[in-house]
């Protein structure tokens, strides 16, 4: 057996590892449920791609974020947390840098991912046909594992973030849409768990302060800055797969929910729909 061949046989077995442990994982329950009454919140993202200065984990988030009397179902959308283990041996996740051109966030770096569409069967169909549209990957190579907890954008978007494995990155030939991303690159997601290459800013939401990440990168010789609701998805991602909380202080605001008037009006159901089939992992004896 040659060297590529038992570096191969090492990257299968770590991958599908990984892949079994994070189908175990079991994100915390929720203040939405998808069969209750809430009304259809009208607020939404500019051209419905998630990137945003400020997101949190919803179970910190109160549910009248609006008006605490008013009930409400934010829009939904999912992004695509893509992970393939690098020739250092290092998991890597892919992400893009929007392009200069846009109105709105131009320039900046986010997952790849956007807003439910009807013929969408499940968040990893909208986080995997989104990816598709911008970076042309084939759904067919992502390996979807599970779903982490729901987040809520500065602007009240619900981001389902959807975890997939690449097992072979060299079949991904990243094609930009470029109307819309100017570049595709790698970061090691471990990098969101230590304290280097980051700072924050403290800021205030709804009377609440909490820490602003942002994180530097270069490949290429090119920068990046990771932050806001991207850095906040990746900080949460790299916790779960890492099983290990960050080297820093997140300082998420202490929201306090309101009662609820039911119980039937609290959802501890897991928002996560997985695909019925996927590609598999051949693992090299």
């Amino acid at each position: 057996m040659d060297s590529s061949t038992t570096s191969s046989s090492k990257t299968s077995h770590r991958l599908f590892a990984l892949s079994q442990q994070l189908r175990l994982y079991k994100p915390p329950p929720t203040p939405f449920d998808e069969d209750s009454d809430f009304e259809e919140q009208k607020l939404e993202e500019s051209v419905g791609k998630v990137v945003s200065q400020v997101g949190f984990q919803e179970s910190v988030t109160p549910v009248g974020v609006v008006q605490q009397t008013e009930r409400f179902r934010p829009k939904r959308a999912a992004v695509l947390i893509c992970l393939f283990e690098g020739d250092d041996g290092e998991l890597r996740v892919v992400l893009t840098k929007r392009s200069s051109k846009l109105s709105t966030h131009s320039g900046e770096v986010a997952l790849p991912g956007g807003k439910a569409e009807e013929g969408d069967a499940s968040d990893a169909d909208t986080a995997t046909r989104e990816a598709k549209e911008e970076i042309g990957l084939d759904p067919s190579l992502v390996n979807v594992v599970t779903c982490l907890e729901p987040f809520l954008s500065k602007h009240l978007l619900r981001v389902i973030p959807v975890i997939g494995i690449l097992s072979n990155k060299s079949e991904f030939i990243p094609t930009p849409n470029v109307s819309e991303v100017e570049a595709v690159f790698y970061v090691p997601l471990e990098m969101f768990l230590k304290d280097e290459n980051r700072r924050s800013e403290e800021r205030e939401w709804m009377g609440e302060k909490y820490l602003i990440h942002l994180f530097d990168y270069e490949m290429d010789n090119k920068k990046y800055l990771i932050w806001g609701l991207t850095a906040g998805i990746l900080i949460r991602a790299a916790s779960v797969v890492y099983q290990r909380p960050p080297a820093f202080l997140e300082q998420n605001p202490k929201f306090k929910l309101p009662k609820l008037s039911t119980p039937q009006d609290v959802g501890v159901r897991s928002t996560c729909i997985l695909p019925s089939s996927g590609p598999t992992y051949e693992i090299s004896q």
